[in-house]
């Protein structure tokens, strides 16, 4: 276990448990998605796109060890969470990447290899951004659960988050992360995998909030 990993086990010991120990995903949950068809992990570092928007970019990886993949789900921009809340399917969430702080996001320029929708890691070094922050879970049960398959959907542009299928060659094993309007694409479905997860029972024994604003 890398020291990310460390430190989020000493931040969370008292509310989180073992990714086996509950069905759902909830707020305050730290985790890594996994694109189904690519079979890659949801993934920034501190590299700027050279093109575009220039902030930090965001790939699809396939080592599934390493510790840049791990987000914070966090409540939508401007709102608060609770810890250990059950996120219900058509919520809106914000993900926070672990070791940068920068918040998945989205808006309308241009991808720098399939010219698609570029997808980035954007805000200051509290987590806070912006509304182009925010995305939809959709899902076909009443609650994300961690077996689910889900589609995150970006609520000011409406598209879906995605692999293109294309790869970066200064980064090995590294595939494009876009945004894509068709909702029958084979490209945007994701789920849970590798993760620290609050228990659902810990947010009613401590109606512990945590502030956003």
């Amino acid at each position: 276990m890398g020291p990310i990993c460390l430190i989020i086990v000493f931040i969370h010991s008292k509310h989180c448990i073992a990714a086996k120990g509950t069905k759902y995903v909830t707020y305050g949950s730290v985790l890594k998605l996994m694109n189904v068809d690519f079979n890659l992990r949801l993934h920034s570092h501190d590299i700027r796109y050279g093109s575009g928007s220039g902030q930090q970019s965001v790939t699809g990886i396939e080592v599934k060890e390493d510790g840049n993949s791990y987000w914070l789900v966090k409540a939508e921009y401007g709102k608060r969470y609770t810890r250990g809340k059950p996120i219900k399917c058509g919520d809106i969430i914000r993900l926070e990447h672990i070791a940068t702080k920068k918040n998945l996001h989205s808006h309308l320029v241009n991808s720098p290899l399939s010219g698609k929708q570029e997808i980035s890691a954007y805000g200051d070094y509290e987590g806070e951004g912006d509304s182009g922050d925010n995305w939809q879970i959709v899902c076909e049960t009443d609650f994300w659960e961690r077996d689910d398959i889900v589609l995150l959907k970006h609520v000011d542009t409406n598209a879906y988050l995605s692999i293109s299928g294309r790869s970066y060659t200064h980064l090995v094993g590294q595939m494009e992360v876009i945004g894509d309007y068709s909702p029958d694409s084979r490209h945007i479905e994701w789920k849970t995998m590798e993760g620290l997860f609050v228990h659902p029972a810990d947010f009613k024994a401590h109606h512990y909030e945590h502030t956003e604003l």
